[in-house]
Parts: structure tokens; sequence; C-alpha cells
């Protein structure tokens, strides 16, 4: 009977861990490039018309069920979201090339150029470049790192506009990302025009103690909210705690807040964002 003598200290877990060695070291090391060769990209084919207009469905419910907009005077302006959701469908992803400090002492600018690249196809199909600048409306209290973010996440909108803006109006939206719409929340609102007094005719006697008071409350102007009562505001919508819907919904409505209205919205923002920090204290 033959007898096999084994080394001292040998133990069977050694032999394991030199098989593991022994496959690793023989299996070449896979680049980046291999691997999205071998990705499957399930998407749609932007060169074939009925699966674009299919893709077209698709995009509108997905962006319709995600609230994927922003309303601007009664308009349907898709966010970057759903033009990233677009592209994502189409196998093309965005690549920010860089961002650029364009500041001088006076602005705070940021530039950014951002590229289209066709995963199917392994080949560049679109660019867009956008700024953004706490001298635009409502950005006065912007930071620098929300300044910089949102030049490339317009740049992002902007290139994928000037490759899909079609597919964007072929799904019932503007084909305007809504990140680039200007909102306007400096420019004051005029006052609505005076009401015409109605003639009285000329046979009825009105008492002037009756009519002067409605005739003046007839022509009361609007007392829309001060320069100081919008920055305050703004200045709390920026705040972390405070949801983007919510700062969308404020900045459209801004301009129609007449100065009682204003210190409701700082009241409630105030307290909001006091309740919110509690409450993340309480929780850690």
């Amino acid at each position: 009977m033959a007898r096999f003598f084994l080394p001292f200290g040998y133990k069977p877990e050694h032999q394991l861990d030199t098989l593991l060695k022994n496959k690793a070291m023989n299996e070449a090391p896979k680049t980046t490039k291999d691997i999205t060769k071998k990705v499957k990209v399930e998407s749609f084919d932007i060169a074939r018309s009925d699966e674009t207009l299919d893709l077209a469905k698709d995009l509108a419910k997905f962006i319709k069920d995600n609230k994927l907009t922003t309303n601007v005077q009664g308009k349907e302006f898709v966010n970057v979201e759903g033009w990233q959701y677009a592209g994502s469908r189409l196998g093309i992803v965005p690549i920010v090339e860089h961002v650029i400090n364009v500041s001088s002492p006076e602005e705070m600018k940021y530039q950014a150029k951002v590229t289209l690249f066709d995963l199917r196809h392994g080949a560049t199909v679109g660019a867009g470049f956008a700024v953004c600048s706490n001298k635009e409306s409502g950005k006065k209290f912007y930071q620098e790192f929300a300044i910089m973010s949102m030049a490339q996440t317009r740049a992002i909108g902007k290139a994928y506009r000037n490759c899909l803006a079609w597919i964007i109006r072929a799904a019932g939206y503007e084909p305007t990302p809504a990140e680039e719409m200007d909102y306007d929340t400096n420019k004051s609102v005029a006052a609505p025009a005076p009401v015409a007094a109605q003639p009285v005719p000329a046979m009825q006697v009105v008492p002037a103690e009756t009519s002067a008071p409605a005739a003046a409350e007839a022509v009361a102007p609007v007392h829309y909210a001060t320069a100081s009562q919008k920055e305050e505001i703004i200045r709390l919508l920026n705040h972390p705690v405070i949801t983007r819907p919510e700062k969308t919904k404020m900045l459209l409505n801004i301009n129609r807040l007449d100065e009682e209205r204003a210190v409701q919205a700082i009241a409630k923002l105030r307290k909001a964002i006091d309740d919110r920090e509690n409450g993340e204290k309480v929780a850690a």
C-alpha cells in the first residue's frame, strides 16, 4: 500500500488558494473599452421613425408620471431629468468636458461644456455650452457651488436639446429645457389699470358721502411685495431643506404677492426651515 507524506505544516486550504491565484493570473485584465463593447444597450434607434415615435409616447408618460416639468406662463418645459431619460433610452449619455470659472470682481459666473456620447456606436453625437451667474434673476444669494452646478445642469440640457428637441416636441412638450428659462423674478409687476367710473344718469342723485368711498375703493392700487421682501423670500428658498418643487412654485408666483402675502410667505418659510432643521436634529 502506497503512502504519501505531506510537508510539515501543510493545510488543505493552501491548495484552494493556489488554484485561485493561478486562475487570476491566467485571466487577462479587462479594459474599460472591452467592458463597454460588451454592454448591451437596450434602447430605441434614433434612425428609425417608428421607434422614435414609440419613444415619444414612452417619454410623455414617464415625464407626466414623475412630474418632470415646470409650468412657465401656461407652457410645460421639461426638466433636465426628463431630457436625460430620453437620452438614456437612445443609449446617449452626457459627459462634462469642463467647467470654467469666468467670474469678475462684480460677478460670480461659470461656463460649462457637455458632450453627448452614443454608447451604441461609440461616437460623440452632440455638445452644449451654458453659463450661470449670480447676476441672474433670483440667483443673487446663490453660493458658488450652486452657480457652478447650475452651469453644468444647463449644459446637459442644452446638449440634449440640440440633439433631441424634436422628440421632446413629439412628446407634447416645449423643446427648451426648463433650466434655461428665465423666470424674471426681479422685475416688478405693474399695478392693474384703474377701473373707469361708470357715468351716473343725469336725473339720478347720488350722495357724495356714499359715492366717494366706492370710487376710491375701485381705483385703489395694489401694493405688491417690496424688493427687500422678495430678496428675503429668495434667500430663504435657497436653504437646503427647501425642496425644488417648493422653490419653483414660489418663484413662479413671487411677482403676484402683495405685501401682506409676502409677509405670510416669509413667516411660513422660516417656520418650515426651523421645523425641518429640528426634525433632522432629533432624527440624528
